[in-house]
């Protein structure tokens, strides 16, 4: 299946989602520090992030334009606890496939990844 990167900035959050993942056969690497999952990407290849708008340092669309540098195909599923239609508008501008509301429904977040990684296969090589 996928490797899967998850960026939250509450540990709770990330472990749920990876808990969710893992039962449909993903591998699934949770952080909670941004620069922690910068330099992973950095040294391994992941299909898909799915990051927390809202981190400690920085926003999760300039997460995910940093990790799109090192992982130009890096499909993406942004999350967020305060919906906002500009922001979600943002997250596709910036190249996120999908955008998640918390809590977390899993069977939105099953089917939203499942979508995610399907359109990341459609992607061009760079």
């Amino acid at each position: 299946m996928a490797r899967i990167l998850v960026l939250d900035d509450v540990l709770d959050a990330g472990v749920l989602i990876k808990r969710i993942l893992q039962k449909k056969g993903h591998v699934v690497h949770v952080f909670h520090d941004e620069d922690e999952a910068l330099r992973f990407t950095e040294k391994n290849s992941v299909d898909l992030a799915i990051l927390d708008m809202n981190l400690r340092k920085m926003d999760g669309l300039d997460v995910l334009c940093e990790m799109q540098k090192v992982l130009p195909r890096l499909s993406a599923i942004m999350l967020t606890g305060l919906p906002d239609a500009d922001m979600a508008k943002q997250a596709f501008a910036q190249g996120a496939v999908a955008y998640c509301a918390k809590p977390i429904d899993k069977d939105k977040l099953e089917e939203r990844v499942a979508k995610a990684l399907l359109v990341g296969e459609d992607l061009p090589e760079q």
